[in-house]
């Protein structure tokens, strides 16, 4: 008999906010888990909000991107804040006496990466030299749980050998390290003690922080909703250590890969070229990995959204060798079972569905099976079907006026078509384009969807130049950043009102 995965334990009507911490401004070149962070909670707090929405919050690869991260585990190194180092004796003032002029309007990557790997550097320095036995007792303790058991020791000797390796990826490297022999495993361990151990601490300082952000939200009333994208990275420690999980060819890149099939939108489809899991293997364990991947999820936030929800029912597999999806093929995907065994293993979970793409309907019916709330795009509901309206919506839903893959609502407006425009005018009850995102987002609150979700771009009424990501560009994706000084007293009034009056505060 099949059980039921239970939406979180709170389910009041609720409203929230989408902005990955990266997005925050600072003095660093990026968002961090300082100041920052907290003043934002203020304002989402009397703004009424009490769900705020992040992207992963893992180490980005290629491209910068939140969804093909190194690690499914680890958390992201550029988001610890030096601030924080300074307070606890990690930095001194001399160490970030001369920070360089970054952009304040986008996260210029490379720079940041360069400059903030500095910083961490100096303070593993200063930690072996001068930390407290207090300090270096939490540094121990958090190695040593449980919870590290599963991931630390390899996410730290990845790290350190595909730092050495110039960065390279993880099948380049010698032959004994890609097959993971155990003897050269031991090894590597035992010749790069230290350089493992600087990983293992900073991984220490990410957790150290984040924990302190989670509990300032929990004390302002607003829980946190993480994101898992369903694949992980080709090149990361992911499938790196759990080889016999993947369907990867002798050389260890993958056999076939993910990706979704042509349609309206594209004639060749999308080729993601993400490594496929090898489900029945993954079946006859338990399904250990992803109840595991899951756990470490609800360590750093309350709520998690479960990408590409159509791929645990069906996959678009496509051979390596292929430039493009056209030649892919449907492969059945884990099903029920996969959640059965989270709810055996983790009890009941608060998770949400990213039921978009091509949905057919036994995607719908493993949504029900589950209890899972289902996800609806407002930006969606003018163009070939009013699925994403809310005269259409269950209550078991969330909705957005557009997620990080959208476009700004007003960049959305601003690029539609003539009649298309004229529609949402006229269902949104608005004169202009300017009245566009706030009338898409009164649409979001005044729905029967229990959770309304908003980019923090659209309460801005920012146009397209704040798109968050452009799905199939190859750069410029992930890079905005929240202007200094945009958070004001009125906006948190103007939400805050709304909420109160549609019942989500």
């Amino acid at each position: 008999m099949h059980t039921s995965v239970k939406p979180a334990a709170d389910t009041r009507r609720a409203a929230g906010v989408l902005l990955h911490p990266t997005s925050l401004p600072g003095s660093y070149g990026v968002g961090e888990l300082g100041d920052e962070v907290l003043a934002f909670l203020d304002w989402a707090q009397s703004a009424g909000m009490r769900i705020w929405q992040v992207l992963p919050l893992n180490p980005p690869g290629y491209g910068a991107s939140p969804y093909g991260c190194v690690s499914s585990f680890a958390g992201n190194p550029l988001l610890i804040s030096p601030q924080r180092l300074l307070q606890a004796g990690l930095l001194d003032s001399g160490d970030v006496a001369d920070v360089p002029r970054f952009a304040e309007d986008h996260v210029d990557v490379e720079r940041v990466t360069e400059y903030k790997f500095a910083l961490l550097r100096t303070s593993w320095r200063r930690f072996n030299d001068s930390a407290g036995d207090e300090l270096r007792a939490a540094f121990a303790t958090f190695v040593a749980a449980p919870e590290q058991q599963e991931w630390l020791d390899d996410y730290a000797l990845y790290m350190t050998l595909k730092t050495r390796s110039g960065g390279a990826p993880w099948w380049l490297w010698e032959p004994s390290l890609v097959a993971r022999e155990k003897e050269a495993l031991a090894k590597a361990r035992r010749e790069h003690a230290a350089a493992i151990r600087f990983w293992q601490y900073v991984q220490f300082l990410f957790f150290m922080q984040w924990t302190l952000i989670r509990e300032a939200a929990h004390a302002r009333g607003i829980r946190i909703m993480g994101d898992v994208p369903i694949y992980v990275a080709d090149d990361s420690v992911d499938v790196w250590a759990n080889q016999e999980l993947f369907q990867l060819a002798a050389d260890g890149r993958p056999s076939v890969v993910a990706g979704v099939p042509p349609d309206y939108f594209s004639a060749t489809g999308q080729r993601w070229g993400n490594p496929l899991y090898r489900w029945d293997v993954m079946r006859e364990q338990q399904y250990r990995w992803w109840v595991a991947r899951v756990r470490a999820n609800l360590r750093l936030t309350d709520v998690v959204r479960l990408d590409h929800f159509r791929g645990f029912v069906a996959y678009w597999e496509v051979p390596a060798a292929e430039p493009t999806a056209v030649r892919g093929r449907w492969m059945p995907g884990p099903g029920i079972a996969l959640f059965d065994a989270l709810r055996a293993a983790l009890g009941d979970l608060p998770l949400i569905a990213e039921d978009l793409g091509f949905i057919t309907q036994d995607v719908h019916d493993l949504r029900r099976a589950t209890g899972l709330p289902g996800m609806k795009i407002l930006q969606f509901g003018f163009g070939d079907g009013d699925a994403h309206l809310p005269h259409r919506f269950d209550p078991h839903t969330v909705v957005y006026t557009g997620t990080h893959d959208n476009d700004t609502a007003r960049g959305w407006f601003d690029q539609a078509p003539e009649e298309e425009r004229e529609t949402v005018l006229a269902y949104l009850g608005c004169t202009s384009a300017d009245e566009v995102p706030a009338g898409l987002i009164r649409a979001a609150y005044t729905s029967v969807a229990e959770m309304a979700i908003v980019p923090m771009q659209d309460i801005l009424g920012l146009g397209s130049e704040a798109r968050m990501n452009t799905p199939g560009a190859e750069t410029g994706n992930w890079l905005w950043r929240l202007p200094a000084g945009a958070l004001t007293r009125e906006d948190a009034a103007r939400l805050r009102k709304l909420a109160t009056i549609t019942g989500r505060l």
